[in-house]
């Protein structure tokens, strides 16, 4: 029997996730697997890959083929050069950063909110001490607005 390292489509339209399988060749793409040592989400940023190395090293130790795609995802993760002996084993594999509690980004949002504030009644407070002159009314232009405060003094 001919076993196949690869990817079984998962997910919705447009919005994919894989499973890593180990499967016979002979099988659909989606079909029945012998076993499953992995997932991949290609559409996270940085894309998720995880991968059980003890069952992927013993897979290719045994004759196990991997796809095209496959090879490339256990080249990031180090798999491929631990199977092989050769290179660095261990990968470039990013991680996602940390996500943020909610409460971390609410007292976050709240700083910036009173950092603002502050700095606009700043601006106000030395906004009429700079301008003496009026601004001109609706409707009115400038010129206007300057015969009008002449002729009233």
């Amino acid at each position: 029997m001919a076993v196949k390292i690869r990817l079984k489509r998962m997910g919705k339209i447009r919005a994919p996730y894989y499973r890593i399988v180990v499967a016979d060749s002979r099988k659909k793409r989606d079909g029945a697997v012998i076993e499953e040592i992995g997932k991949y989400h290609p559409t996270e940023e940085p894309s998720f890959i995880e991968v059980d190395s003890d069952r992927a090293q013993y897979w290719l130790g045994v004759g196990a083929q991997p796809t095209e795609q496959v090879a490339a995802i256990l080249k990031v993760t180090g798999d491929w050069a631990k199977h092989t002996g050769e290179g660095d084993t261990a990968g470039s594999l990013k991680s996602a950063e940390a996500k943020q509690s909610a409460e971390d980004a609410i007292a976050e949002a709240d700083k910036a909110a009173a950092a603002s504030r502050e700095k606009a009644a700043a601006t106000k407070a030395e906004a009429p001490a700079e301008g003496a002159e009026e601004a001109p009314a609706e409707g009115e232009r400038t010129e206007d607005a300057a015969e009008a405060t002449t002729d009233e003094a």
